[in-house]
């Protein structure tokens, strides 16, 4: 068996995270796939406070929360690549911008896929590509000297908590009509989008635009009242 396990499920971008994060480090783990729609019963008992995934499971004890999460593999497995900075300053400003994310981009990402007005639409496009473009700073400053990401050379921590909701960017811009990652506008994250899904540790877990569409209209169907 498995001393490390995950629960998650594949459109999570929470869950891809920790999948990139373990593929990364070349650990083995076992997924225990959630249903959407249901939360099973050991997902409740190893997170009864968000009842959220992803979990990882390692020599039986829980770990919750996808960036927690990633900063646990990269302290326990210590023999792979690093994922956060070494550096104390490079470290605060990658996991700062990592909590912005999830403030700032994951709230105006979720409210864009179901908007029905155009205000609405048009305020959560405008507040996403004015961060995108911030996080486009970010990425020249921290790959001075011509480094592929955040994280320098190869994929660091920043580098997986925006890295894992590229899909569901390209799929919400279909959805929504609107372009988020605009190559006038930030041609380096644009770049680095390309290398970030062409790397071997990210192949094959973030899904693809089409995928996560049809995801979503199965959700919306779901979520409907019954007639």
């Amino acid at each position: 068996m498995a001393s490390v396990k995950l629960i998650g499920g594949r459109p999570s971008p929470f869950v891809n995270r920790v999948q990139i994060a373990l593929n990364l480090k070349s650990i083995d783990y076992e997924f225990l796939l959630e249903r959407f729609g249901s939360k099973s019963d050991l997902l409740l008992k190893l997170n009864p406070i968000h009842k959220k995934i992803p979990v990882l499971i390692h020599d039986d004890k829980p770990i919750c929360e996808s960036l927690v999460i990633v900063q646990y593999i990269d302290e326990i497995w210590t023999s792979g690549p690093s994922i956060l900075p070494s550096d104390p300053y490079d470290r605060a400003t990658a996991q700062f911008w990592a909590a912005c994310i999830d403030e700032k981009c994951v709230p105006n990402l979720r409210t864009l896929r179901v908007a029905k007005g155009e205000k609405e639409k048009s305020e959560a496009s405008n507040q996403l590509i004015e961060m995108l473009v911030l996080l486009e700073e970010v990425f020249v400053k921290c790959s001075e000297g011509g480094k592929g990401f955040f994280g320098g050379d190869r994929i660091g921590y920043l580098d997986i908590a925006l890295g894992s909701f590229l899909g569901w960017l390209k799929a919400v811009e279909k959805l929504a009509g609107v372009k988020l990652l605009d190559r006038e506008k930030m041609p380096e994250l644009v770049g680095w989008a390309e290398r970030f899904c062409a790397d071997d540790a990210v192949q094959g877990v973030v899904p693809d635009a089409e995928e996560l569409l049809e995801f979503a209209k199965n959700f919306v169907l779901k979520a409907q009242p019954p007639n």
